[in-house]
């Protein structure tokens, strides 16, 4: 019986040890989810109950006008008799309201709209399932919030201020991109939003362009892996810091960083190849989808843009689809590995507005048709699960209301009729379901209803904003070298100052109040605030005048309102300048090109400083060098204007840097982000792989020694190698895919010198280089101009084990000090270290050894012949022990790098070697010589030595 036992034992364990031994194992992916199971098990549920009208309406994101949301409503019908699956809201659509309240009442909007299909208006305060009409499901609440106020923002008051990407990636601060994210999630869970249209992934590829004009600083920046690992960590935060509870729908798939025009307005053309578009645009979503880090970093959604891609669908002409409505294009971008992966774990596609100018545009270049119901249909059949939907207006309807009540009766007909059409349906109804139900376990307004208390919070997490603002602002011109000549000191307590801004409106809604987007007394403001009489004193009010870029286009047009302007600018020691972006339809914007381009002559002998509040590329180079500083502040919220009145007084110095390449001032990131050259690369051995390392003898350390265990290799063996955190011109770590070359020479039997390129991940690279033979095997690596690593040492001998020697390499020099900050020390983690033995400079092997103590008593053997025939035996004896000594007294001084001999003669291995041992000889036998000539004239005494 107990044989039958173990035998049953074994047969049930054997599987499960043959998994934990493979190395492939990973106990994470092999365990069981029990709460995704739940999750497809009420999906599956939920589905089986649901009817065809209800399942395609699910398909529909759909946008609506004003707050009303009562039953009269149109976005009320939508929702309790046509189940559609969720709602935007956005400014433009009044579904806001304005200050002080609009948070409040952003939240009973929220509110309201979740329980119209929970409430039946027959039997008020009875569910669905008392009455058993239909089932409840939740809405997705979507919105776009991405920082920096109007017009990215949708809320534009009552939320913490956040910056914009740009600044974010200024900053190259992954753990400043989760702040941010998490600050975002928090508040826009606490209102009930479950769904953000954000981050953007783009890749600016060009610095300025027509396309990404619609861009500017909503991108992370222009390298592709900071774009993908700031975004990553954005969502991160915004999932953590709404608990989960907000979906992230990350934009615009595959990437519109290189487009050619605005593709709100027009269907947009990328020309990339299709290596260029897997390197650059789509490497960022590769980075939050199957390349993930984590599940907090992966993103629950894509925005696929109306985009054309030359690489993907060939050659392009005005019939290509957009990428969003093309599904063979959009099958072969998401069959790569990663997307694919992230596609079969539940992730979801939203298409972008379907209802867009670019789209009726590309139907209809004259504007006069549009067939709204084939529009839904061509992007549900090319891959979308959820459909955007605002301005969405066929032709003949009188609203949109009609056209969408018109496209969901459609899809319910080719639902029941067409089977193919039918599965497509339901594989997208599925995938939405999950993502409700991970947000909510249960569907019932106490769950998906969010506690009003918590809105006492918002808008109180100012403090990374600050830091961001302080972390991100960037010196464009002049170079810091220069700045102390070109601005010496800040304003004095006499110096006049004249503040010009540009003056923009906005509003929260149509019958909103309008706010300037900068106050035109902001800057002012804050300077009075920080250094004015009741601060610091370094300024006086009335040394300080503020204008518009209105007046100061007054001024250059020549207006009679315009000469105080004149005046004052005459009058000034400092001008300072606050613009946003310059658009030729709104001439003010362009009025500081215009005082730059033909009245320079007024900032003559004064201190003319320019604060970029957006996208930093609209001065050219001309136009800078005019100039005296010009400085990238790249978000126009009042933490960034405060920051700026710092700056201004050098209370803080930029410590910013460009997340894109600015022509203008001869600013190119890929040479910023390539590896400096003053480092010294961190050479060591990958000791986390030395366990399973073929051959390697790995002697354990004594327990409560302290002391790194011992490892030695032999010929034959792998040497697993990894270099510490390699970092870039602006001190952060090189971006993943930069090559690394490792150099191998070998000095022994076989001479020979090999590399082996590899690439970086997070800034380190690694390789792994069998040993061919004996010899003295010598190890480097380089990276770009980065040259000067340290060097691992390996006298391999015959039969015998060696251990790893480490060269400290000398410091290399620089030129000018730079005034960055250095490169910080990287500590290696491994848990396993081969033994360091610093060396100071080449050291002899075992061969130079050998042949230089044959050298040494060989010589030593003739000396004492030939003394034994000239002089007496003692004196041939003595003679024969100084030369000895010498020699070894030269070896002993190579062999620590004392620097006699070697350096004297300036000699190389192995000259190096021989000859200071000769001359040590010589010198021990010069000095045996005159100790026997001393003692003949002291005794008298001469024994002849003939001269040989």
């Amino acid at each position: 019986m107990k044989k039958f036992f173990s035998i049953f034992l074994l047969l049930i364990t054997l599987p499960g040890l043959t998994g934990i031994f493979n190395p492939g194992y990973s106990p994470v992916f092999a365990q069981v989810n029990p709460q995704n199971a739940t999750i497809t098990q009420k999906v599956e549920d939920m589905f089986a109950s649901m009817t065809p009208a209800e399942r395609v309406g699910q398909l529909f994101l759909v946008s609506f006008q004003g707050t009303n949301v009562n039953q009269d409503t149109n976005i009320y019908n939508l929702i309790h008799n046509y189940h559609i699956g969720g709602v935007i809201l956005m400014s433009a659509n009044d579904n806001f309201t304005g200050s002080p309240t609009t948070t409040e009442d952003a939240f009973s909007l929220i509110k309201d709209l979740q329980m119209i299909s929970w409430v039946d208006p027959e039997n008020q305060g009875t569910s669905p399932s008392d009455t058993g009409e239909n089932n409840y499901i939740p809405l997705f609440i979507a919105l776009s919030q991405e920082g920096d106020g109007y017009p990215n923002d949708q809320i534009l008051s009552g939320l913490t201020a956040l910056p914009n990407q740009m600044a974010i990636g200024a900053t190259w601060s992954p753990e400043l991109a989760t702040s941010t994210g998490e600050i975002l999630g928090s508040e826009l869970s606490a209102l009930g939003v479950n769904m953000l249209f954000g981050p953007s992934l783009d890749v600016l590829d060009l610095a300025y362009s027509e396309g990404n004009k619609a861009l500017g600083t909503r991108s992370f920046g222009e390298n592709p892996y900071w774009v993908g690992k700031l975004g990553e960590a954005y969502i991160e935060g915004v999932h953590s810091g709404s608990d989960n509870k907000l979906l992230v729908i990350a934009t615009h798939f595959p990437g519109q960083g290189s487009s050619d025009r605005d593709p709100t307005q027009e269907i947009a053309t990328v020309r990339k190849s299709y290596d260029a578009l897997l390197s650059s645009d789509l490497a960022p979503f590769f980075s939050v989808t199957g390349q993930a880090s984590s599940t907090g970093s992966t993103t629950d959604g894509l925005l696929a843009g109306h985009l054309r891609y030359e690489s993907l669908q060939g050659s392009i002409r005005s019939t290509t689809r957009p990428f969003s409505l093309d599904s063979t294009a959009l099958e072969q971008v998401l069959a790569l590995p990663a997307l694919s992966d992230w596609r079969q774990n539940g992730g979801i596609l939203v298409s972008d507005n379907l209802g867009s100018a670019a789209i009726r545009h590309f139907y209809d270049p004259n504007n006069t048709s549009f067939d709204a119901r084939q529009v839904a249909r061509n992007a549900i059949i090319s891959g979308m699960d959820l459909l955007y939907l605002d301005d969405f207006v066929a032709t003949g309807d009188i609203d949109q209301t009609t056209t969408i009540i018109r496209t969901l009766e459609f899809f319910v007909q080719k639902y029941m009729e067409d089977e193919a059409f039918a599965q497509r349906v339901d594989t997208s109804v599925k995938r939405i379901l999950t993502k409700k139900f991970s947000l909510y376990p249960e569907f019932d307004p106490t769950t998906v209803i969010p506690d009003e208390a918590n809105l006492v919070n918002l808008g109180k997490s100012s403090a990374v904003t600050f830091e961001v603002a302080q972390r991100s602002v960037t010196l464009l011109h002049p170079q810091p070298a220069d700045y102390a000549n070109t601005i010496p000191s800040a304003p004095g307590l006499s110096d006049r100052t004249v503040f010009f801004t540009d003056y923009q409106l906005y509003k929260q809604c149509s019958s909103c109040a309008e706010i300037e987007m900068i106050p035109s007394d902001a800057l002012r403001k804050s300077v009075i605030k920080l250094y004015g009489p009741d601060a610091s004193g370094d300024t006086a009010q009335y040394l300080l005048s503020t204008f518009s870029f209105n007046d100061l286009l007054s001024m250059l047009n020549g207006e009679e309102e315009g000469q105080i302007v004149e005046d004052e600018l005459r009058a000034a020691d400092w001008v300072v300048f606050a613009f946003m972006d310059m658009n030729p339809d709104r001439p003010a914007s362009m009025a500081l090109k215009q005082l730059l381009d033909k009245r320079s002559d007024l900032l003559a002998n004064k201190y003319s400083i320019a604060f970029a509040f957006n996208a930093p590329y609209y001065l050219d180079a001309t136009e800078i060098a005019k100039l005296s500083a010009y400085y990238a502040v790249y978000s126009k919220i009042p933490s960034f204007t405060e920051i700026a009145a710092r700056v201004l007084f050098q209370e803080i110095a930029p410590s910013g840097n460009l997340p894109i390449s600015l022509p203008a001032t001869g600013y190119d990131l890929d040479y910023a982000t390539s590896p400096i050259p003053t480092q010294n690369i961190n050479l060591s051995l990958d000791t986390s792989s030395l366990p399973d390392n073929a051959g390697a003898s790995v002697e354990p350390a004594f327990e409560g020694t302290g002391q790194p265990p011992t490892v030695s290799f032999r010929t034959g063996d792998t040497i697993p190698l990894t270099t510490g955190q390699i970092f870039d011109r602006n001190h952060n770590p090189v971006p993943d895919g930069t090559v690394v070359t490792f150099a191998f020479a070998l000095d022994g039997e076989t001479d020979f010198v090999q590399t082996l390129s590899s690439t970086t991940i997070d800034g380190i690279a690694k390789a792994e280089f069998l040993i061919p033979g004996e010899g003295r095997l010598e190890i480097s690596a380089s990276s770009g101009e980065a040259v000067n690593s340290n060097k691992l040492i390996l006298n391999i001998q015959k039969g015998e084990a060696a251990v790893i020697t480490i060269i400290v390499p000398t410091p290399m020099p620089t030129r000018t000090p730079s005034p960055s900050p250095t490169i910080p020390t990287v500590t290696p983690s491994p848990t396993i270290e081969a033994i360091v033995e610093p060396v100071k400079s080449d050291t002899p092997n075992g061969v130079d050894w050998l042949l230089t103590m044959v050298l040494i008593w060989g010589v030593s053997f003739g000396i004492y012949s030939f003394g034994k025939r000239r002089v007496s035996l003692r004196w041939a004896v003595r003679w024969a022990l100084l030369a000895a000594f010498g020699g070894m007294c030269a070896y002993i001084d190579i062999t620590l790098g004392l620097g006699g001999a070697k350096q004297i003669l300036k000699l190389g291995k192995p000259g190096g070697i021989i000859l200071p041992t000769i001359l040590g000889i010589g010198a021990g036998w010069l000095i045996g010589w005159l100790w026997y000539r001393n003692f003949s004239k002291r005794s008298k005494k001469t024994y002849p030595i003939n001269t040989v």
